[in-house]
């Protein structure tokens, strides 16, 4: 009987690489980052950038590590001030570029972060925009210009620039991606947040989203089981996300593209990016 990574291997041809979103490490320090990259068997990373904006992190010390180890940068991630994840209601008032209070400061932080990108070498950068609003109203409008900035922001350094799935439906992010404003901005597609933000089936949204999606995240999740609360987070293979669809799904795109695994709870972090990497090999997809 042929084994399904052989039945499977030509079938991920339009994935790159297998990578590692840096947070989702809990690394102290870029050498504390790069042992826990080795130690998931994997030479690519995606890396968050507010280490090194604040100054935590210097950019000399992981570009000679990157260096050494042979560890490559597949993409960027920007953050935003003043979220608030307690609850469902307080991300969607407080996510990404939508609060006034915080979006001079974002918009500054944004280019402290296309600099930083720019001198590591990053040609992607992905970010939470945060909910969109109703279409058409002056809320969505300023959204659409804002997300409009800062995609001038990298773009300044050769940068392109993705969003993330979750907040709102698919349907929603195609229509706002359909504004000639946003003709260059692509999608970082996480089946996971889906499921988390109770925002339709990941499945369907990656089909309905493809010929956007740019990179993807390798996540997975529990639905939430009372309607409004945050669904659950869980090792690849463990919750709802049909991995078989997903791979089969990005094996439609014309496209290539990177799988970031990501992790965001739990204590045992590289043993829960290991299972997921167990579960790309299955496909044939290459470290």
């Amino acid at each position: 009987m042929i084994s399904l990574a052989l039945q499977t291997r030509t079938e991920c041809s339009m994935v790159k690489n297998i990578a590692v979103c840096s947070w989702s490490l809990q690394a102290a320090n870029p050498e504390d980052l790069i042992d826990s990259i080795n130690a998931c068997g994997l030479n690519q990373t995606q890396l968050a950038l507010e280490p090194f904006v604040s100054g935590d992190w210097k950019l000399d010390s992981i570009l000679s590590l990157l260096e050494s180890s042979e560890i490559s940068l597949c993409s960027g991630m920007f953050s935003t001030v003043g979220e608030d994840y307690s609850s469902l209601e307080s991300i969607k008032v407080t996510g990404g570029i939508c609060p006034d209070e915080h979006w001079e400061e974002n918009l500054h932080l944004a280019q402290q972060a296309a600099h930083v990108a720019s001198q590591l070498g990053i040609k992607r950068v992905t970010f939470h925009a945060g909910f969109i609003p109703q279409h058409g109203s002056n809320a969505y409008r300023t959204i659409v210009d804002r997300v409009k900035r800062i995609t001038d922001v990298f773009a300044k350094h050769e940068i392109n620039l993705a969003l993330e799935t979750g907040q709102e439906r698919a349907e929603s992010l195609l229509e706002m991606l359909s504004d000639p404003n946003m003709s260059t901005i692509g999608i970082n597609f996480d089946p996971a947040n889906m499921i988390l933000y109770g925002m339709g089936d990941p499945a369907e949204a990656l089909s309905l989203l493809k010929d956007r999606v740019v990179q993807v995240h390798m996540k997975d999740a529990i639905s939430a089981k009372i309607p409004g609360q945050w669904g659950e987070e869980v090792p690849a293979g463990e919750g709802e996300v049909q991995w078989d669809h997903f791979f089969r799904t990005i094996q439609e795109f014309s496209q290539s593209l990177d799988v970031v695994v990501e992790r965001e709870a739990g204590t045992q972090r590289v043993e829960d990016v290991l299972k997921a990497i167990s579960i790309a090999d299955q496909y044939g997809c290459t470290r």
